[in-house]
């Protein structure tokens, strides 16, 4: 496969997983303001923090605010990382790589940025925003299950995965640190009603509240929820499950083209560190530092993947 068309698999995946995750972020934060008595501008500043785009959204507003966050991180033209930005690359992204997807992905992904472009063209009031951000994740698994119901397992299902999986395990980690971000500060102690009321929360905008109260009825702390979203390979939207699925999916692109690339390599040993600790020694040595780490070791990782398959050739 041409490696400008690999880039394009990779990347469409990446936008459509990010969109689906910014309005993920954007519902915690939503959440969490609900839970306070102030204005909500710590939490909201997190939110815009994690996304990546707070210095964006402080050359362009003055003060934060629920309102004009909102705005910003899902409609805004100017900002690379709102929903509607990514949704039009990642369209851009499927129409340049057509050829390589089956009828019903194209579909999926032209019909959903026509949908949110549409419904992203006022701005969206509170009252509205729930299902705003509904729509935005159905559509994004609209497309993931034309993909894995209508795709060829090869290379081009491969990329697409790896590239679903690393930006899924970076949305993640960001997740979790909304959580530093916002609650640390607070001088709310860990295990106050309020903390564990913002957790619960924490883990509704990662889709994971039903699943973790199944395996951890009346277990509900800090700790125990760092380490489902961390360690347990059942949980889809888990740090360990992404690079289950990675090293699988390097491991096929290997069978495929017969060789192993220094990405196979660098996402084995990230795995081996991450599976190869406990949440007791992940918490000791800061779970918050740890997360950092874990960001930018997922971010060398998808640059390695990028040069080993020449994304830009």
């Amino acid at each position: 496969m041409l490696g400008k068309t690999a880039g394009g698999l990779f990347w469409l995946s990446r936008y459509l997983e990010r969109s689906e995750n910014t309005a993920r972020l954007v519902e915690a934060g939503f959440r969490m303001a609900l839970t306070r008595a102030a204005s909500g501008e710590d939490e909201w500043g997190s939110v815009l923090t994690t996304v990546g785009c707070l210095n964006a959204y402080k050359a362009k507003h003055e003060t934060i605010t629920p309102n004009t966050s909102v705005d910003f991180l899902l409609r805004d033209k100017t900002n690379p990382m709102s929903v509607y930005s990514v949704m039009q690359m990642a369209r851009d992204n499927a129409r340049a790589t057509r050829t390589a997807l089956t009828r019903e992905v194209w579909e999926a992904v032209n019909d959903g940025w026509m949908v949110l472009k549409e419904m992203l063209r006022r701005p969206v009031a509170q009252a509205d925003l729930p299902n705003v951000l509904t729509t935005v994740r159905q559509q994004s698994a609209l497309v993931r299950g034309a993909l894995q119901g209508t795709m060829l397992r090869n290379d081009i299902f491969s990329f697409s995965r790896i590239g679903s999986l690393i930006e899924r395990a970076d949305n993640t980690a960001r997740i979790l640190d909304v959580k530093y971000y916002v609650l640390l500060p607070t001088g709310a102690p860990v295990g106050s009603s309020l903390d564990n009321v913002q957790w619960e929360m924490i883990l509704r905008s990662a889709s994971a509240d039903r699943s973790f109260h199944w395996l951890n009825a009346g277990n509900v702390t800090p700790k125990a929820i760092a380490e489902f979203l961390i360690l347990d390979a059942r949980m889809p939207r888990s740090l360990a499950f992404c690079y289950d699925g990675l090293i699988d999916s390097l491991r096929e692109l290997g069978a495929e083209y017969g060789d192993t690339r220094p990405s196979h390599d660098l996402a084995a040993k990230l795995e081996e560190r991450l599976t190869g600790r406990t949440i007791d020694n992940i918490i000791d040595s800061g779970l918050h530092e740890f997360i950092r780490e874990f960001i930018k070791a997922n971010a060398e990782l998808a640059a390695q993947v990028e040069q080993d398959y020449r994304f830009y050739e």
